[in-house]
């Protein structure tokens, strides 16, 4: 489980450094109709090396406080490697 603090309507795409408990991570997408979500979804998809289909939304959709599950990622983001030890 990946929890993650979002920023909607950012100037580029990118994770930042952990605020807590989440991982904060900015998107170009707007805030609407879960846009900025599925954007979201898509870019860690390929920071993670997984499908898009492979990333779950456990809560949050519709929220900048939102929980995923991703599925066997193939690499680990630089920030979350340096924070885990690996």
């Amino acid at each position: 489980m990946l929890n993650i603090l979002g920023k909607p309507s950012a100037k580029q795409d990118a994770i930042g450094k952990p605020y807590g408990h989440q991982l904060k991570v900015s998107v170009t997408a707007a805030p609407r109709a879960g846009r900025a979500t599925d954007h979201m979804v898509r870019f860690l998809a390929a920071e993670f090396g997984v499908a898009a289909s492979d990333i779950e939304v456990v809560f949050g959709r519709m929220n900048v406080n939102k929980q995923l599950r991703i599925k066997s990622p193939k690499r680990l983001p630089a920030v979350i490697a340096q924070r885990e030890g690996v």
